[in-house]
């Protein structure tokens, strides 16, 4: 079963790419994080209780793992979505953020001591390689400033994240760690919603079948995939399979959406799935 775990991943967020507009058309993407992490702590907190998972932690584990959550679905989600909203290039926001293995490989060894060999550099560029040709890059697009310093913070954050996650798997039950993290963006979005910006939430059923999708395929399925896969491998080697999200999500959006899928999208999606199966193999 573990071993379809990358599959199941890859699926379910990748989905989240197609439900995504759906909530920012009828939502500030502030509120609409606040609302979605308010129930998935709620969610995660009853099924910690339900499995007799006790959620007193010591005071450092806390404070790390509500930190690792403001990293994740904080900032890497609220510079996403805020910097799309300002007019930022869906492909380049994509493009930008899909350097995480890369950093993540560059990181991992002076802070986790993974060593990261040929092979998976081999893969892991092979994987940027085929995530590049599904996204595409319009270079007379106009990129704001903002845009662009929002994206950059995200992917730092989701990079730092999953390697602050690494450190931490080990530290409590992954229920109870993921119901810390969900507070933790919660509350980030909370703040950045009081003293920021003016939220508003449109509950049409188009926003409420998408927010659903999202937080429990996504956010209870997919996060708490990849919160196990962080905690069973290395963190070099599990961040790879991002690189499978663009090719994945085109392919959902030309099945449900009736989106246009090119060739270069498949030839992507084999580049993609060859990097990654080099750079993840032992």
């Amino acid at each position: 079963m573990i071993r379809v775990f990358p599959i199941i991943f890859v699926l379910l967020w990748s989905s989240a790419f197609i439900t995504t507009k759906p909530i920012v058309d009828n939502s500030d993407p502030f509120a609409a994080l606040a609302f979605r992490f308010f129930f998935v702590a709620i969610g995660f907190y009853i099924f910690s209780l339900y499995s007799n998972q006790s959620l007193a932690v010591n005071k450092k584990n806390l404070i790390e793992t509500i930190f690792s959550g403001v990293l994740f679905h904080g900032l890497y989600l609220g510079g996403v979505f805020y910097s799309i909203s300002i007019g930022m290039p869906t492909g380049i926001a994509a493009l930008i953020v899909t350097l995480q293995p890369i950093l993540t490989n560059i990181l991992s060894g002076p802070i986790l001591n993974e060593k990261v060999n040929l092979k998976q550099w081999i893969g892991v560029l092979l994987g940027f390689v085929g995530a590049s040709l599904v996204l595409g890059i319009d270079l007379g697009s106009k990129i704001p400033l903002l845009g662009l310093i929002a994206t950059i913070i995200s992917l730092i954050s989701i990079t730092l994240s999953t390697i602050w996650q690494k450190k931490l798997s080990k530290n409590m039950p992954l229920a109870v760690s993921n119901f810390y993290q969900a507070s933790g963006g919660c509350l980030f979005h909370v703040l950045i919603i009081i003293f920021f910006v003016e939220p508003y939430i449109n509950f049409t059923k188009t926003f409420l079948l998408a927010m659903s999708h999202q937080i429990f395929l996504v956010s209870f399925g997919a996060f708490t995939i990849l919160m196990f896969l962080i905690k069973k491998n290395s963190a070099s080697k599990t961040v790879s399979i991002f690189f499978l999200i663009p090719s994945t999500s085109a392919f959902l959006a030309w099945l449900f959406l009736n989106e246009k899928l090119t060739y270069l999208d498949i030839l992507g999606f084999i580049i993609a799935t060859v990097g990654v199966y080099i750079a993840t193999r032992n």
